[in-house]
C-alpha cells in the first residue's frame, strides 16, 4: 500500500494552487524528470534548462498523479488534464517546502563548504540512520530548486533531516538556509572555489557564512577551525546570533579534536575526542579530507542528539560516491589495475585531496600511479598558476604518469618533467585514446577534472574496455 508523501488538499493549500481535473487523493512523491517519474508521484514543471511544461503531457501519461502548473499555460492542456495551477512553478515548490519544514518534528542540518558537502551529507545520512529514520537530498540538489525539491520531498515522520546548500555567487546561500531552518549547520572548509565571481578567498568566506543567518534559535555551527577562514566563519555565526559555535579539526581548542588518524589505500581509522566523548572508528573509504569532515558529521550526529557509538560503527560503511572517489577494479590482460573516479568535479583543494588519494593507492608489481586531469574552471584570472602549482602535488604523492586534457591544464603539462609526461590533448575525448592504450596490470588509475572539463567519459571508455567492477575495497593487484 502506498504511503503518501502528500495529501492533494494539503498539497493545493500550501501552494494557494487551483485543482484542475481529478487527481488523485494522495501524492507519493515529487518529480521534475519524466525519465524517472514514479506512478502516483506530483510532476513540477520547472523552467530552468529547459521548460517542464514541454513533459507535462508525457509525466501524466507515465502515471503522475498531477502535473503542477504556471495558471498562463493552462490552455496548453485537455480540460481535463489532472492539475495544480499556481503563479510560478518554482515560487510554488518553495511554498510546499516551506510546509515541509513547518510540519517537520526532525532535528535538521544543514552543510555547505568548498569541498566535501556531498560526501558529509552522505556520511550524515549514513550515521543519523543508524539511529533513526533518516531523510537526504539526493545527489547534488544543493541549488534554488535542489534544495526546496529535497524539502518537499521529506516526509513528515522522520528523525532526522539532511540538506545540502551549495552557491556561486553571493547571496545564494541565504534564501535557501531560511528555507531549510537548520538546527546544525556545517561549513566543511573554505577554499579558493569560484574565484572568477567572487576575487578573494575571504569573499567566498562571507558567502558561505550565510548558512548561518538560517539556524534555529539555539542552534549550532560547526565550523572547520584548521582552515585559514576559521576567524572570519566564527565572527560571521557570532553576529547572526549564533551562540553554540563547535570547532573541528586538529587544533588543541577543538570540541570536535582529531586525536590520532592512520591513512591506509582503502581505509582510514581514527581516534577522536567528539565533544568531551572518547571515539575510536573506522572508515570505509580513504583520504584524510575524509577524517577531518567525518570530525563534522560526528559533532553534527552528538549535537542532533543521536547515538554517537552507533554513528561512528556506521561510518565504516561509507563508500565513496560515483564521480567523488568510487573506485573500481579494471581488468587489463595478465591482470587488474585500479581506477579511482574523481571526475565529477574539481577545484584546487579537491585536486589536491585527490592527488594525495592516489598517492596512497596500492600499486601492483611493477604498476604505476597515473593521474588524467581536466582542467579545473570558475578560477578567475590566477587559474594558470592554480593548475600549475599541482605539478608539486603530483611530485609529493609520486604520480608516475600524467595525462592532461584543457587549455589551463596545457600549463601543468609543461610544468612537469619530461619522465611524468603522458599526454596532453586539447579536449578530453582526444585524451581518451592515449589513456586506454596507457594501462599496465598493478597500476592505479585517478581521473578527475571539472564538470565542464567532461572528464567522466573516460572513465566509462576505461569501464567498457576493461571490464571494470565496483571495489567495495579495492586494491591494484599485480
Amino acid at each position: 500500500m502506498m504511503t503518501a508523501l502528500w495529501t492533494l488538499a494539503d498539497m493545493a493549500k500550501a501552494m494557494r494552487a487551483d485543482i484542475v481535473g481529478a487527481p488523485d487523493a494522495d501524492i507519493a512523491g515529487i518529480s521534475i524528470d519524466t525519465r524517472t517519474i514514479e506512478k502516483g508521484e506530483a510532476f513540477f514543471a520547472l523552467t530552468d534548462v529547459r521548460d517542464g511544461h514541454d513533459f507535462v503531457e508525457a509525466a501524466l501519461n507515465a502515471g503522475a498523479s498531477v502535473a503542477v502548473v504556471a495558471r498562463n499555460k493552462r490552455d496548453r492542456f485537455a480540460a481535463d488534464a489532472r492539475l495544480l495551477l499556481v503563479d510560478d512553478v518554482l515560487d510554488g515548490l518553495r511554498d510546499l517546502a516551506r510546509a515541509s519544514r513547518a510540519r517537520l518534528n526532525a532535528k535538521v542540518i544543514a552543510v555547505t563548504g568548498s569541498v566535501g558537502k556531498t560526501g558529509t551529507k552522505e556520511a550524515l545520512r549514513l550515521a543519523l540512520s543508524a539511529d533513526g529514520e533518516t531523510h537526504a537530498s539526493v545527489a547534488s540538489y544543493n541549488n534554488h530548486w535542489g534544495v526546496p525539491l529535497s524539502l518537499a520531498r521529506c516526509p513528515a515522520d522522520v528523525k532526522y533531516a539532511v540538506f545540502e546548500i551549495g552557491m556561486n555567487h553571493a547571496g545564494e546561500i541565504t534564501p535557501l538556509t531560511k528555507l531549510v531552518r537548520p538546527h546544525v549547520a556545517i561549513v566543511t572548509t573554505v577554499e579558493p572555489v569560484h574565484l572568477e565571481y567572487f576575487g578573494s578567498v575571504e569573499k567566498i568566506a562571507d558567502a558561505k557564512a550565510e548558512i548561518f543567518l538560517g539556524l534555529e534559535p539555539d542552534g549550532a555551527a560547526v565550523i572547520n577551525r584548521d582552515n585559514s577562514q576559521y576567524e572570519r566563519l566564527a565572527a560571521a555565526a557570532t553576529a547572526a546570533g549564533v551562540k553554540n559555535i563547535v570547532r573541528f579539526g586538529e587544533h588543541e581548542s577543538c570540541e570536535a579534536r582529531l586525536i590520532r588518524f592512520v591513512l591506509r589505500a582503502d581505509t582510514s581509522c581514527v581516534h577522536a575526542d567528539i565533544l568531551g566523548h572518547e571515539a575510536h572508528y573506522k572508515l570505509g573509504a580513504p583520504g584524510k579530507h575524509l577524517v577531518r569532515n567525518s570530525l563534522a558529521v560526528l559533532a553534527a550526529v552528538s549535537l542532533a542528539g543521536a547515538d554517537l557509538a552507533l554513528a561512528a560503527l556506521a561510518l565504516g560503511k561509507l563508500r565513496a560516491p560515483v564521480g567523488r572517489g568510487a573506485r573500481i577494479v579494471l581488468h587489463p590482460s595478465g591482470g587488474s589495475a585500479l581506477l579511482i573516479d574523481e571526475s565529477y568535479n574539481a577545484n584546487p583543494a579537491s585536486m589536491a585531496a585527490a592527488i594525495a588519494l592516489l598517492g596512497q593507492a596500492e600499486t601492483g608489481a611493477r604498476g604505476r600511479r597515473i593521474a588524467v586531469l581536466g582542467d579545473m574552471l570558475e578560477l578567475g584570472g590566477d587559474a594558470e598558476n592554480l593548475h600549475r602549482a599541482l605539478a608539486a602535488e603530483l611530485a609529493a604523492a609520486k604520480v608516475d604518469l600524467v595525462f592532461c586534457s584543457g587549455p589551463l591544464m596545457h600549463s601543468l603539462f609543461q610544468a612537469l618533467p619530461s619522465g611524468r609526461r603522458g599526454g596532453y590533448a586539447g579536449v578530453a575525448a582526444e585524451l581518451e585514446p592515449a589513456v586506454i592504450d596507457a594501462i599496465r596490470p598493478g597500476d592505479a588509475v585517478m581521473v578527475k577534472g571539472s564538470f565542464g572539463s567532461k572528464m567522466a567519459p573516460i572513465v566509462k571508455a576505461l569501464e567498457k574496455v576493461y571490464a571494470g567492477t565496483p571495489a567495495a575495497e579495492a586494491d591494484a593487484g599485480g
